[in-house]
């Protein structure tokens, strides 16, 4: 690993203004090193360091108008989501309170108990990841000080049989319980971890600041290895009996009718995979003709977590709205 003096220096040098340099200084725990001078920490939404700027085209708006801050704000509602489901499956606890405050209103979580793991592969998985995104809460929540939102109301019950229901996994009148057994946590992890990935990538062409958009890209590193890892999970998981109440074949299976729902929200492009091709073969890394990942804009993301292919502020995992000013999916029905 880097020592934290060539961190800071990395820092310092990638750094749009001295507020930022502090900020992730802080972040990264490399303070004290005479890098920067001394000074309480301020906000995102300081003057310096939450200068709009114009970002390319999205579907809501023709031209719109965002700041970093509000980009890292809508990631770390995701951050929430995924910590909150992780630490649930491996702990049967959520966040401690001291990391849910902020700006917005707090909102609960229902839904959501440890899951009883049957192979110790899985176990460690969950753990592992769980702990990263408690870890990515919070960096962010660090990284934006005063600006940073509170976690937004998260739905981990009705939300995952609405989602299951949608791709055929569960029939209509059923339920679909992500914590009832290894089998139904991995679906579940992998409808948000593919999401995941594709938002980062397509939050990034919105951040301006260098800083940020690294610290982003770190981000999106991680997010990677987590969903390839949910991806071969369920693929190694094939021969085995799938999850209580789930209806089709395999893990495999399952995984197309997940991608085929989350295609069928975001618009018309059939952009999503599942983690076998059409020829049966593994497909753990979904990327385009040219092995590139490929992007979501935040409305596109919204419309998955919310469920639903219309412009809409609330639903889904989020039953009452994200927390800032990234919060309406885009209109695609």
């Amino acid at each position: 690993m880097f020592g934290k003096r060539y961190a800071a220096s990395m820092i310092n040098r990638s750094a749009e203004n001295e507020q930022d340099r502090r900020r992730f200084l802080r972040a990264a725990g490399v303070t004290g090193l005479g890098v920067v001078g001394a000074g309480a920490l301020g906000g995102v939404a300081g003057p310096a360091a939450a200068a709009m700027t114009a970002v390319p085209a999205v579907k809501e708006t023709a031209a719109a108008q965002i700041s970093d801050g509000a980009v890292l704000n809508f990631a770390l509602n995701l951050e929430y989501l995924e910590a909150e489901f992780y630490l649930h499956a491996v702990t049967g606890n959520g966040l401690a309170d001291s990391l849910t405050t902020g700006t917005g209103t707090r909102g609960g979580v229902t839904g959501g108990r440890a899951v009883r793991f049957k192979t110790k592969a899985a176990r460690q998985y969950a753990q592992e990841i769980a702990g990263d995104e408690k870890a990515h809460v919070a960096f962010l929540r660090t990284a934006l000080g005063s600006a940073a939102v509170s976690r937004p109301a998260i739905d981990l019950q009705a939300s995952f049989t609405a989602a299951a229901q949608a791709a055929g996994l569960v029939r209509k009148g059923q339920s679909f319980d992500a914590f009832a057994c290894e089998e139904n946590f991995l679906l579940a992890a992998y409808l948000f971890e593919d999401v995941g990935v594709t938002a980062y990538k397509g939050a990034a062409p919105l951040i301006s600041n260098k800083t940020y958009l690294e610290a982003a890209a770190g981000i999106l590193a991680v997010e990677a290895y987590h969903a390839a890892n949910i991806r071969t999970a369920l693929y190694q998981h094939s021969g085995g009996i799938l999850g209580l109440g789930l209806l089709g074949r395999d893990l495999r299976e399952a995984s197309v009718k997940l991608s085929n729902a989350r295609d069928s929200l975001d618009g018309t492009s059939d952009l999503d995979q599942g983690v076998v091709d059409r020829e049966g073969r593994a497909n753990i890394v979904p990327t385009d003709a040219n092995g590139i990942a490929f992007s979501r804009t935040p409305g596109q993301v919204l419309n998955i977590v919310y469920l639903t292919p219309k412009a809409a502020t609330s639903g889904g995992f989020f039953p009452k709205g994200v927390n800032g000013d990234v919060n309406t999916s885009d209109a695609n029905g």
